[in-house]
């Protein structure tokens, strides 16, 4: 872990980054990258440059993927991952995490949210506000669990997956790679096949 954090992406989810990050005190500094040239600074904190600009910060900070589209999140990952950059992980100091729970590097944990015991979370998730995450849940890398939602014990979610606001997923049910579950939609048998899913219970559209 190194002093400064540095993270990409300065709009709305970079801010809630940002935010988790002000609230765990672990870092000297804090400064956005931004392809918004425009964008000098953002939460009060300084914007330093564009993400092509982020190989020459690679010694000096920490570097955290403050964007919310999946795809695009995966992507820059991967990239820094590839060129070693030290890749934290952002947990609010008001989400509850059980014992044996992994986390992924990469991943952010927002505020209020609840992982139970002995559930593995992949890299650069985002588990948003409010949201709960029940026992021995598995969810894939580059998965966004929305605000509100909430997923009973013994869920699997793929890789690349998005559960809407006010989703709601029950036990035992698995849920396959690349898959879109709308706002308030309900997941009571398993989805095998990628698309968007809406609805009580859900239907693939």
């Amino acid at each position: 872990m190194k002093s400064k954090l540095l993270i990409i992406g300065a709009s709305g989810h970079g801010k809630v980054v940002a935010d988790i990050a002000i609230k765990m005190n672990k870092w000297q500094s804090i400064a956005f990258l931004d392809d918004d040239k425009s964008l000098r600074s953002s939460m009060g904190l300084e914007v330093i440059g564009t993400s092509d600009d982020v190989f020459t910060h690679i010694d000096d900070y920490d570097i955290f993927v403050g964007i919310g589209n999946n795809d695009t999140r995966k992507r820059i990952h991967e990239v820094l991952e590839t060129v070693g950059a030290s890749i934290p992980i952002l947990i609010h100091p008001n989400a509850i995490i059980g014992n044996q729970v992994e986390i992924g590097d990469g991943t952010a944990v927002m505020a209020g949210t609840v992982v139970n015991c002995c559930t593995k979370i992949g890299k650069s998730c985002i588990v948003n506000t409010g949201s709960t995450i029940d026992h021995d849940n598995c969810i894939g890398n580059f998965v966004h669990i929305s605000p509100g939602a909430h997923l009973a014990g013994s869920v699997k979610v793929g890789q690349g997956s998005w559960l809407g606001i006010g989703s709601v997923v029950s036990n035992n049910i698995a849920i396959t790679n690349g898959c879109i579950v709308g706002a308030g939609s309900v997941v009571v048998k398993d989805i095998s096949k990628p698309g968007i899913y809406v609805g009580i219970p859900v239907r693939r559209v």
